[in-house]
């Protein structure tokens, strides 16, 4: 199944600029996924196991280098890129 998915990422660390656009840079290097950015958040597209696999991937390694920080998710099964 198709799916995506918007996310944002909120480190709560005086430097958030850098662990946000490497874990931005990490899912753009993941063939199969589609990612664009905004200002506010970013939106990936791709198969939902998939997406899923590599959001637990790098959200994990995100949380190992800034410890402190939030992820807000929105899911939307079913949604192909606009």
């Amino acid at each position: 199944m198709r799916t995506a998915v918007d996310i944002s990422m909120y480190p709560l660390i005086g430097d958030y600029l850098l662990p946000i656009q490497a874990f931005i840079d990490r899912l753009n290097t993941h063939p199969g996924l589609i990612v664009r950015t905004n200002a506010l958040a970013t939106q990936i597209w791709g198969e939902l196991d998939q997406v899923m696999a590599i959001l637990t991937e790098e959200m994990t390694r995100a949380a190992a280098d800034a410890p402190q920080l939030v992820f807000v998710m929105k899911v939307l099964p079913g949604l192909a890129p606009p």
